[in-house]
């Protein structure tokens, strides 16, 4: 005999009861989201900050405007996270805060982002379409960063000569201290200048350039095409040095800056997904962060980079 239609109602109907019901129930856990005090706004031509609005602040900033459906649980657990790492790798309303040359590097580093198409972040955007940058905005904040670049000095004899009295030093260094290891526990590898170089990058921001190494286990990736994702054992250094220029405009290796170095184990760094980090400055080789959570810091600028492990910097040839 055929059930009532009533009972098989009943069936569905009060599932979905309390479904709404438990929906319902949890907007009351609701994050709190507050927009502190701005202590210092950025200060740019009017279309670079209008740019900026649309585009970051809402989690980049002290000044975060909320949709409606922003509010709603389980979305908004979501949002206020973003919201937290967005600010606490980059806030415009903080922007006092930072030095001269750290405000260049953080306009520099973020335009690299935007033109690389890791931010805003495409879950970002999804909801959020307005926020979407058009080959125009790009333009305008590269013409904007391109203006902030250092002119090197052709033939500048300072650092030509800080170069020739830093390579001794750097060497005694290496050899007759015993350097501290970083808070994470990594240490400092002084063969790195001896791997295969990978890639190298130019900071037109502060007038610095960057190489790329690889050990052997990366170099044997890159040659088989593996590196999305690095196998384990893989470690890449990017050292950074001041860069030299000559009367015809080309750029060579001057004193060296620091090296930051990214380890690869995705077990050993499963919290930082898979990569260990660690950076040693000057050349007394002074590791960087107080404490060991400073990897967060690592972590939230790589993370745009998901698609490509985690790596900014592809290898020139694949």
């Amino acid at each position: 005999m055929k059930k009532p239609k009533i009972y098989k109602r009943k069936v569905i109907v009060i599932p979905v009861i309390i479904l709404l019901l438990i929906f319902a129930g949890i907007q009351f856990i609701r994050p709190v989201i507050t927009n502190p005090p701005v202590t210092g706004n950025l200060k740019v031509p009017h279309e670079v900050q209008t740019i900026l609005r649309n585009s970051c602040y809402d989690c980049h900033s002290n000044e975060t405007n909320l949709a409606w459906y922003d509010k709603i649980v389980p979305v908004s657990w979501l949002v206020a996270q973003h919201i937290k790492e967005g600010r606490s790798g980059l806030n415009f309303s903080e922007w006092d805060k930072l030095s001269a040359a750290d405000q260049k590097a953080k306009l520099w580093e973020s335009v690299n982002q935007v033109s690389q198409g890791a931010m805003p972040l495409q879950s970002y955007t999804l909801a959020h379409p307005q926020a979407k940058l058009s080959q125009k905005d790009l333009k305008v904040l590269e013409n904007y960063i391109w203006g902030l670049r250092v002119n090197n000095k052709p033939q500048d004899t300072a650092k030509i000569k800080a170069l020739n009295n830093q390579t001794e030093e750097l060497k005694k260094v290496e050899k007759s201290v015993k350097i501290p290891k970083t808070p994470n526990g990594i240490a400092y590898i002084a063969d790195y200048k001896n791997w295969g170089v990978v890639s190298t990058t130019q900071r037109l921001d502060n007038g610095t350039m960057r190489i790329i190494y690889g050990n052997d286990i990366a170099i044997k990736a890159i040659k088989d095409k593996k590196i999305n994702p690095w196998p384990d054992g893989a470690i890449l250094a990017k050292a950074a040095y001041e860069e030299v220029e000559d009367e015809d405009g080309n750029i060579s290796q001057g004193a060296f800056k620091q090296v930051e170095f990214m380890a690869k184990d995705h077990i050993k760094y499963k919290k930082t997904n898979g990569w260990g980090f660690s950076r040693f400055k000057t050349t007394e080789l002074i590791p960087y962060g107080k404490r060991a959570d400073f990897v967060i810091e690592c972590m939230n600028c790589h993370k745009p980079m998901e698609k490509n492990d985690y790596v900014f910097t592809l290898p020139i040839r694949q």
